[in-house]
């Protein structure tokens, strides 16, 4: 769907899983081996990453200043159940943030959450603003300001709507 480049660091995780849906067609990625494959999840966790997908969608969506598009577990309820640690290698001392249970999506979502907030990175994933689209994109404008997830799709028929309507 979109010309972006993908966000930075472990934010291509949660990009790549709220991208999992698309809503135009509704064809969903996680309804497919490959799908799942690509996030690291199995067939008993599809109910799970859709949960976890949306309630990302609804907090992307805040960051780009709209309100929910659906009503979702919260994505703190479903994040305080995926513990983190910090490691520190003995040998140079250096520490990083890991998932107590490396294999579970929520435990990777956690994480990336972690490593962007300390970054500075999190505000900067969005969804778009079109409501059959929101997908998730990393706004790189200099402003922060960033509205549809490509200028040529989303952004193009926003503004082709707001022309047709000032002309009727």
């Amino acid at each position: 769907m979109t010309e972006r480049a993908p966000a930075p660091g472990g934010l291509v995780l949660v990009e790549a899983l709220v991208n999992t849906l698309d809503l135009e067609t509704g064809a969903d990625a996680l309804d497919t081996g490959r799908g799942r494959a690509a996030l690291g999840i199995g067939a008993a966790g599809v109910e799970d990453a859709r949960e976890l997908r949306e309630a990302l969608r609804v907090v992307l969506l805040a960051h780009a200043g709209y309100p929910p598009h659906a009503e979702v577990t919260p994505l703190g309820e479903l994040l305080a159940a995926a513990p983190l640690l910090v490691t520190v290698d003995p040998g140079d001392g250096s520490a990083a943030l890991t998932a107590a249970d490396t294999g579970a999506l929520r435990s990777r979502v956690a994480v990336a959450v972690a490593e962007a907030l300390v970054a500075g990175t999190w505000t900067r994933l969005k969804a778009c603003e079109s409501v059959t689209c929101h997908w998730a994109y990393y706004d790189r404008s200099p402003a922060g300001r960033g509205r549809w997830c490509s200028m040529g799709v989303c952004g193009a028929r926003a503004k082709m709507r707001r022309y047709r309507a000032k002309r009727v």
